[in-house]
């Protein structure tokens, strides 16, 4: 079947590798991808991926009979009922199920009519207000912007002066109107953990676990990003709270069923704190995590293109999961200045000789070619780094030394990914 991806960095990369690999699939399109997924597929890069009736008008010219969604914006915009409408297979939830990612405040209140184990919070849309909140509340404590800010719309606030400074910089437009509502939650404590599912039917089918780390420098220090890298699975994760998790990705699942007017069907993505007193949800995304993506699905021994038409088609009894038990470690290479500002058209050298190196793949993520034909950097985070390993310790080992194949001006990158796991749960207290 001829497939279309839409979205333009290392998750879609990712997601289009791990679909050319099916039998099933004949024409790849990926919209509007980027210097890597030229190599697999076709790129679309004039495509508005956000407006449904582009994608529907791409989809019918050139016969495309599944298309996958990775980004959340085009989720949020609706893109998936229109195609529905039309009666296209899609891989990703309507515009009502993307609310889930889209407004965190729809997302802590879904959570709370389902007794499903999160965060104390408050809602604010009026700054006297949340500022009169805070006050009551003891640090550290977490604001959030309630609409989406590329994974950067959260700050962990230490103490009271940096929790009112975010809360205003909300209201004054630091994230747009993303910030116009604001989510005040209390601080909880523990390792981070992410758990992915595909869910269709209101069933859930977990994923591997997977660890992101969102600092931008070691140590877990400096401002969120986007994610800097991640591995997979999750050693320090104990047998009951994966237990614990599944179940309350079951719960969930099984609530989009009757709240929403239409069936779920795509990606939920459970972002688990292991508190002292059991794993909580910090918050629900509805698509592939990114750069988590880039370490799942290469541990996946199952057909991707089976899954995913499964989930569109509304077969959850049909999706059947396998992996591999190889570990699997990310690094992300950025561009320098990153998650602040950067420059970009830096000739990238050195792929072929990471890719030589067994179990390593390189997924693009701000790639381009430029007029000369040299790969280039083209955004924030550029490049994932992903090694597979027979241990933790040889993931790590292989992902790290291909990383320093890798050169182009201002690369930076965290030294330190997996290393606080590789130390034990201990490390947390």
């Amino acid at each position: 079947m001829n497939i279309l991806v839409l979205g333009g960095g290392g998750r879609e990369h990712a997601i289009a590798w791990s679909l050319a690999k099916s039998p099933r699939t004949d024409k790849l399109y990926v919209a509007p991808g980027n210097g890597g997924t030229a190599d697999i597929a076709r790129n679309v890069p004039d495509l508005a991926v956000e407006d449904g009736r582009a994608v529907l008008a791409f989809v019918e010219e050139h016969d495309v009979q599944l298309v996958v969604i990775g980004p959340e914006a085009p989720l949020v915009a609706g893109v998936a009922d229109e195609l529905r409408e039309a009666g296209i297979a899609v891989f990703g939830p309507d515009a009502q199920g993307a609310q889930l990612e889209g407004s965190k405040t729809f997302s802590k209140r879904f959570m709370d009519a389902h007794g499903i184990p999160t965060a104390r919070y408050g809602s604010f849309d009026d700054l006297e207000a949340a500022l009169g909140y805070l006050s009551a509340l003891e640090a550290p404590v977490v604001v959030k912007a309630d609409g989406l800010a590329a994974g950067k719309g959260v700050i962990v606030a230490e103490d009271k002066e940096t929790a009112e400074e975010a809360v205003r910089s909300c209201f004054d437009g630091a994230f747009g109107q993303a910030g116009s509502t604001v989510v005040i939650e209390e601080c909880l404590t523990g390792p981070e953990c992410s758990l992915l599912a595909f869910v269709s039917g209101g069933k859930a089918h977990c994923m591997a676990t997977a660890q992101d780390h969102k600092r931008a420098f070691d140590g877990d220090r400096g401002p969120n990003t986007g994610g800097m890298g991640v591995y997979s699975p999750v050693p320090i994760v104990t047998a009951d709270e994966l237990a614990a998790m599944h179940e309350i990705m079951e719960q969930s699942a099984a609530a989009t069923a009757t709240d929403f007017a239409n069936d779920y069907r795509g990606v939920l993505y459970g972002g688990f704190m292991l508190t002292p007193e059991g794993p909580k949800v910090l918050e629900f995304n509805a698509r592939f995590g990114d750069p988590e993506t880039q370490v799942v699905l290469p541990r996946l021994e199952a057909d991707l293109v089976d899954i995913v038409l499964a989930v569109a088609e509304g077969r959850p009894d049909d999706i059947e999961l396998r992996w591999s038990e190889q570990w699997a470690v990310c690094v992300v290479l950025a561009s320098e200045g990153y998650p602040g500002a950067y420059e970009k058209g830096k000739v990238i050298l050195g792929i072929e000789e990471a890719e030589e190196l067994e179990g390593v793949t390189v997924f693009h993520a701000g790639t381009a070619r430029n007029a000369d034909g040299e790969l280039v950097t083209a955004g924030g985070r550029v490049l994932n780094v992903v090694a597979l390993g027979d241990s933790f310790d040889d993931a790590r080992e292989k992902a790290y030394e291909a990383c320093n194949l890798i050169n182009f001006e201002g690369k930076q990158y965290r030294t330190d990914i997996g290393k606080k796991a590789a130390a034990g749960r201990e490390a947390w207290n």
